[in-house]
């Protein structure tokens, strides 16, 4: 029988559009939305989520405007965070993967060969649309292949690159520009791919395509930053909530006044991550020891610690998880011992506990106190829990830090570039 999880408030459901005379709500929902609960288990579901981390860990104005964000779950089959968006003109409605940790937009389009989606955008059916040339200066940045020595036809050659995400497929796209509308803000001249056919496994590939909030030049936050002003926040809901109650806020105004906030970090050999200086964790009162330098920033190796949209649990290196991993059992104290559970190791009898101690993460200027539901998922068929967060895969990322959404869920996270710094708060978006 398989049991039935009760994620406490995180990941949640689709876009339901909002507005009013000051701002314009963009919701955000999980593209994977579980099933009934009588026939789901969130605890497989969270699991087989957190199976992707190491893949995409790989990998890695004056106005308001706030899009709806909900968890794409149900409508997806997707263990990302959407958002919806028209594209074109008129527009063309689409699902799109909100990603802070990428920064080029793409969505599929028709034709396309293995797309994971039937949902394709239609360039001929935009009047705004137009391929760009490989003579571009956004060519380089897409890495886009280079224009022959000797170009020949009356029309230079279109960009095309090839690019991979999730770690087990690749695409191939061209480059373009159209219409890109966020509630009711239009961007013209959106550069993006169109993506044209896919390789390998498309199980981690967004469906219908992925807005880049990253830092990079490619980014929507570079692309619109006369609007946007390099800032933007975000607010992501339950796991289990059916409503499409998050919300991505871009813009200056609107942003919460009263919002804690640490310096961000830029790291130029990965601009696109948004790096915070972590300084220690604790457990309850116990502030966790680790070997001197474990939260160390070094752009050279890209250790340090990245708050990401994309990644579902939270991860530590190796010397931090192993820390904070026996301190927690240590003040648990589970009389039946602990088991693991796919990428959990310490799951444990709530039956056999009296309580939980919170997990504080300690940045610069800041203490971030994680919630219990934050910090663990329950069973709701069974009394079980498991810390919901786990150790760095061992590739080329096993020396970062995530701060992941699992973490992140009824929280107001905000990324300001312009103020070089990053922010947390409370809210509950459900």
């Amino acid at each position: 029988m398989a049991m039935a999880f009760l994620l406490s408030p995180f990941f949640c459901l689709l876009l339901l559009l909002s507005s009013t005379a000051i701002a314009a709500d963009i919701p955000i929902f999980h593209s994977k939305a579980p099933p009934p609960p009588a026939s789901s288990s969130l605890f497989d579901s969270v699991l087989a989520a957190a199976h992707t981390d190491p893949a995409r860990l790989a990998f890695l104005s004056q106005k308001a405007t706030a899009v709806p964000i909900a968890s794409g779950q149900q409508l997806l089959q997707s263990n990302s965070y959407v958002l919806r968006a028209r594209l074109g003109s008129p527009g063309q409605l689409l699902l799109l993967v909100l990603d802070t940790g990428s920064d080029a937009a793409w969505v599929p389009c028709s034709p396309c060969s293995s797309c994971p989606s039937s949902n394709l955008f239609l360039a001929s059916n935009s009047t705004t649309y137009s391929s760009l040339p490989c003579s571009s200066s956004w060519c380089p940045m897409f890495q886009g292949q280079p224009c022959g020595a000797s170009p020949t036809g009356p029309t230079p050659s279109p960009c095309t690159y090839n690019s991979g995400y999730g770690g087990d497929s690749t695409f191939a796209a061209t480059l373009s520009q159209d219409s890109l509308r966020l509630a009711l803000d239009v961007i013209p001249n959106y550069a993006f791919g169109c993506v044209n056919a896919v390789t390998g496994s498309a199980t981690s590939l967004p469906k219908q395509g992925l807005l880049g909030l990253g830092g990079g030049p490619m980014s929507l936050l570079s692309q619109a930053a006369s609007v946007y002003k390099g800032v933007f926040s975000y607010c992501l809901p339950s796991f289990r909530s059916y409503y499409f109650s998050g919300s991505l806020r871009l813009g200056p105004v609107g942003q919460p006044r009263s919002i804690r906030t640490t310096p961000l970090l830029h790291n130029p050999h990965r601009p696109s991550l948004y790096y915070v200086n972590q300084t220690g964790i604790s457990v309850g009162r116990v502030l966790v020891a680790v070997p001197p330098g474990s939260f160390g920033f070094d752009p050279a190796t890209g250790a340090g610690t990245v708050v990401d949209s994309g990644t579902v649990i939270t991860r530590f290196v190796s010397p931090i998880y192993a820390a904070l991993r026996d301190e927690f059992r240590r003040q648990v104290n589970a009389s039946g011992g602990y088991s693991a559970l796919g990428a959990f190791d310490t799951c444990f009898s709530t039956d056999e506990v009296s309580r939980t101690p919170p997990v504080t993460l300690h940045f610069a200027g800041l203490d971030l106190v994680f919630p219990v539901e934050n910090t663990l998922i329950h069973s709701s068929a069974r009394p079980l829990a498991c810390l919901a967060m786990a150790e760095a895969p061992g590739n080329v990322n096993s020396v970062v830090n995530v701060i992941a959404s699992l973490q992140q869920q009824n929280m107001r996270v905000m990324i300001d570039v312009a103020n070089g710094r990053v922010g947390f708060a409370r809210e509950v978006c459900n």
